[in-house]
């Protein structure tokens, strides 16, 4: 690759949301129009190639994908991929995508910033070793996602802690196998519940602690996507549970309505539920954990400290706990919606430049995915600047606001902006954009099932547009976020 190279489309960031945004690119794009993928990393993969060994996906791994691009495992439909599975499919969307269109890899780049000028986009970005690129492109897709990072390990004030973190160090490596001491487990999220599970998976009787937090409530696995012959009677789509979400709430209730959520389709195994962001575990695991678990700790995490010859726990609440010398402290506090990165529109006011991040997000779920899918469609038809859609900057929300405000308001954007889109665009043509969304949880469930949904919302969100427009704008005053329509656009 030269200094400077001209493409039609650069999309900056190769992991769900930028493989989704390469997706429909590719559909768009003639034979002879050239696309550049742009991404820090050696290759595909995005935060999955960061994040710890033990993770799997929330969600059955057929619905975790770049456009309607399908798996290869030969597992059943409900299996649960782990990292490097997860990893092998992204790569091999990429290696999918490149056959229908032609697709410039520049991995191990960053990228810098950009300008718009004479009806292109210039782009710099930069390689470890100080190499600077300037490339032209007519159009920019920078697909950032919700921008996860990795943990460190907490700082402790003991020299008898072993702190790490599970992005660092192994949970179930041979470090700890070795050892027998008792692990805390701080933060009680996707997370601290991989984790938890395991650990006691893999060394049952080993003493496993968790401090919780405000504590945490999750959708059941069991009731969203039932298994065998179940799928026909059983169980609710998951869009019809969430868009009863977002038509109880009101901007203000969210407390109320996140109760209703957790007693008919959740489970948890804290006491307190004081936190929900769309993770999903089954009963089996939630019994697993529980049972394993030797103590659950409703309360946050200060210090671990020396003092007289002896080790404890420092809380939040000001309570102590005895800490044994040599254990281990696990730092699975949350990494979502906690960035600190400058405000930036979801779209430039000409369209060339689309940016799709937590500070102007407009569809929240799943990790950036679906909002490269729908936008990305929406710049190639011509109409992003067009379609008034409601940006909500998510992570000041997540400094403002209780954690189910948080939760319930991306609910309610996340139908608003369904709901504009549907109306903006001719329905075959959104009926085939809806056809070829992989992430569409839904398809669980056959497709006489599916038909009806979606023949209900097609025949309902009209009118409930409204309502999911005065639940944001009280958000947006309550909360005083930016939560609207751009500007510019």
């Amino acid at each position: 690759m030269t200094n400077r190279e001209r493409y039609d489309t650069c999309v900056v960031g190769a992991g769900i949301a930028g493989l989704n945004a390469l997706f429909v690119a590719s559909r768009y794009l003639r034979g002879d129009e050239r696309i550049v993928l742009i991404d820090r990393r050696d290759r595909a993969g995005g935060m999955w190639l960061d994040t710890y060994d033990h993770v799997r996906l929330h969600q059955p791994h057929e619905f975790f994908t770049a456009g309607n691009i399908k798996w290869t495992l030969g597992k059943e439909r409900g299996y649960l991929a782990d990292k490097a599975e997860v990893i092998g499919h992204l790569q091999h969307c990429l290696e999918v995508i490149k056959q229908r269109a032609r697709v410039t890899e520049l991995f191990g780049y960053a990228f810098e910033h950009a300008e718009e000028a004479n009806g292109t986009v210039e782009i710099t970005c930069r390689s470890e070793d100080g190499h600077e690129i300037t490339l032209e492109a007519d159009r920019l897709i920078k697909a950032y996602g919700q921008r996860i990072e990795t943990n460190e390990a907490l700082k402790l004030s003991s020299e008898r802690a072993r702190s790490i973190s599970p992005d660092h160090v192994e949970v179930w490596g041979s470090e700890m196998r070795v050892s027998d001491e008792p692990v805390w487990i701080v933060g009680g999220g996707k997370t601290g519940m991989d984790t938890a599970h395991a650990l006691i998976t893999e060394q049952p009787g080993r003493e496993v602690n968790l401090i919780a937090g405000p504590g945490t409530f999750f959708m059941s696995r069991d009731r969203s996507f039932p298994s065998g012959l179940r799928r026909w009677w059983s169980g609710e789509p998951i869009s019809s549970v969430l868009g009863e979400w977002a038509r109880r709430f009101d901007g203000n209730n969210e407390a109320e309505v996140a109760d209703w959520f957790r007693r008919n389709h959740g489970t948890w195994l804290t006491p307190e539920t004081g936190n929900f962001l769309g993770a999903i575990l089954s009963e089996r695991e939630n019994e697993t954990i529980a049972t394993g678990l030797n103590e659950v700790v409703m309360d946050y995490l200060v210090d671990v400290v020396d003092r007289n010859g002896s080790s404890e726990v420092i809380l939040e609440s000001g309570a102590t706990m005895p800490f044994e010398p040599g254990s281990w402290v696990v730092n699975c506090t949350g990494t979502l919606f906690r960035g600190e990165y400058p405000y930036e529109p979801y779209t430039s006011s000409s369209g060339r430049v689309l940016s799709i991040q937590n500070r102007s997000t407009t569809f929240p779920f799943p990790g950036g995915g679906m909002a490269a899918y729908f936008l990305t469609h929406l710049q190639f038809l011509g109409k992003l600047t067009q379609v008034p859609l409601y940006a909500l900057d998510a992570e000041e929300l997540r400094r403002n606001a209780p954690d189910y405000a948080l939760g319930s308001a991306l609910l309610s954007l996340q139908m608003y902006n369904l709901s504009v889109v549907a109306e903006s665009l001719p329905s075959r043509a959104f009926a085939k954009i809806a056809l070829e969304n992989g992430l569409d949880l839904d398809r669980w469930y056959p497709l006489p099932r599916r038909l009806m949904t979606a023949s209900n919302f097609m025949r309902t969100h009209g009118r409930e547009r409204e309502h999911h427009k005065r639940t944001l704008d009280t958000i947006s005053e309550r909360f005083d976020v930016v939560c609207g329509p751009l500007v510019n656009a």
